[in-house]
Parts: structure tokens; sequence; C-alpha cells
């Protein structure tokens, strides 16, 4: 009998991986510069660049220092740093957050697998990380859904918000070769995640899948309700027909959106919304065609 990772990858690889064979790993083919076969144009030189790169013949001619730049002609690797806090179970009983989450980083482990790059992942459940080592193939991919399974039916609620500037400290300290670095999550939570990407986005190539559910955004009106912070497990009982209360949610909502974006512009790290309603395989591809349109 097949295994759920199993079950969930023949799905996914007849649903969405053969939609996406090619695409993806294509998309980032130039995210860094080095020191291929391939060259892709010439810059001014700048202070810290290799010298041994430089074009003579040119920099003679417009008597300025200019550089070579070629495309990286090693294989990628590609680490998916996974949110796995509390908020991240919220969704209706057929498609929640979590299992967004999960087929995502299944598929981005197949994808670029199958080209012969290197996965790795990062586990973050509020302070506890478990790191599946970077592999490739179809049994890392299945490797990784594992693990996602086997951490899902052990959580527990912590009690404590995300920091998540510590989930991205911990994948700065895990890839310490230059890389392609992949963060799912919902971005609810606290730290100072700004500072920690900018300490990543200097050496990394860095992408944000945020996965979003309407019950994040939307209080529905239903009379007196108990919610509970699905971080924190805080309960309160509240009118949901309130005008005022709907309103302070809508405008906080906004602003939580608002700064996201606005945090995320100024480290230069592409953010990606995908719904727990999006269908998997349009999703990427947008995620592919706008990475494609950003200037290398």
């Amino acid at each position: 009998m097949r295994t759920a990772p199993e079950r969930l990858l023949a799905r996914l690889e007849w649903r969405v991986v053969r939609r996406l064979d090619g695409r993806l790993a294509g998309g980032y083919r130039t995210a860094h510069r080095g020191t291929g076969t391939d060259l892709v144009g010439l810059r001014e030189y700048a202070d810290g660049d290799d010298a041994r790169h430089i074009d003579w013949n040119v920099t003679a001619r417009l008597n300025e220092p200019v550089l070579r730049v070629f495309t990286e002609d090693r294989e990628l690797t590609v680490w998916l740093v996974l949110d796995r806090s509390a908020s991240m179970t919220v969704g209706g009983p057929e498609r929640g957050k979590h299992d967004v989450l999960g087929e995502l980083a299944v598929v981005l482990a197949r994808l670029f697998g199958r080209g012969g790059n290197r996965v790795g992942a990062l586990l973050y459940d509020t302070g506890v990380v478990r790191i599946v080592p970077a592999g490739t193939g179809r049994g890392h991919a299945l490797r990784i859904g594992a693990e996602l399974a086997r951490t899902a039916a052990t959580a527990s609620p912590s009690g404590r918000t995300t920091d998540l500037a510590a989930m991205l400290d911990a994948a700065a300290k895990l890839a310490r070769r230059r890389a392609l670095i992949v963060v799912i999550s919902d971005f609810i939570g606290d730290g100072d995640w700004g500072r920690a990407l900018l300490r990543l986005t200097p050496r990394h190539e860095v992408v944000a899948l945020r996965v979003t559910d309407a019950a994040d955004d939307e209080l529905p009106d239903v009379g007196l309700v108990v919610v509970e912070d699905a971080e924190t497990g805080e309960q309160l009982v509240i009118d949901s027909g309130d005008p005022l209360l709907r309103a302070r949610l809508r405008s906080a909502v906004e602003d939580r959106d608002t700064r996201l974006a606005a945090g995320m512009r100024r480290v230069g790290v592409p953010l990606h919304r995908i719904g727990t309603d999006a269908d998997l395989a349009t999703a990427l591809i947008e995620v592919v065609a706008s990475t494609q349109r950003r200037p290398a």
C-alpha cells in the first residue's frame, strides 16, 4: 500500500509536475552570476569584483574597467524553508494552508530534483528546527513529504507566535553556499524578519511564497463566537456582527499586508501569494513568469 507522501506525489505529478516540467529550473538559470562558460553581458567593475574577469579590450576602449558576466555552470542548490507554525493549520477541512505548503514542498522538490539539482528542506516550528539534507530525485521528494507528514502528526500548540526572524536566521546558517532559498509561510508572526532577509539576499536568491486562506482576512457574520489565536491559543468571545469590530479587522489586515509587501520590496525579495483555493500549477506558472520578467 502506498504511503500518504507517495499518494500525494503521484497525484501532483499527474496534475502539476507535467505542466511545469522544464519551466521552473529554467526560470532561475541566471539567478546568480558566476564563472561559467556562457557570457551574458558586461558591466562596470565594482570594488570586490574578481579582477580576472575584467574585459581588457573593452576597458581600453572605454577607459574604465569593465567586467565580463557569465552564467553559473554548476548545479543549483535549493533550500525550502517551511513554516510549520500553528497559524499554518488554518483553512477548511478539504484544503488548509498546511496542505498547500505540503503540496508546494513536494512539487518544488520534484521539479528541481528532476533537473539534477539538489533540494533540501528546513522545517521550522516555533524554535524547533528539523532539517532534511539536500538531495535529488523522486525518492528525496518523498523523503521531504514524509518528514512533513511526521511533523504534522506530532505537532502541538506552542502558545507562542512564530519568530520569523529566527526561522530565516536558521536558513542562513544552513545555506552556507550560494543557493536559491524558497520561503513558504503565511508570514504571520513576530521578529525583525526584514533584517534577517537582508542577511540572506546578498548571498542567495530568495523567493517568498505566502500561503493564505480567506479565514486569515475575513470574519463571518454569525453573531457571538469564540475565536482563538492560531499561534498563541488565546480565546476571546466576540460579536462577529459588530460593524466597528469588522472595520478594525479590515484595517488591521490591510495594514499587515501593506507592511509585508513594503518590507519585501525594501529587501528585494519577490513575494507571491498562493491561496488555499488556488490551482497549484497555475499559481506556480505565474511565479515563474513574474521571476523571468524581473531584471537579472
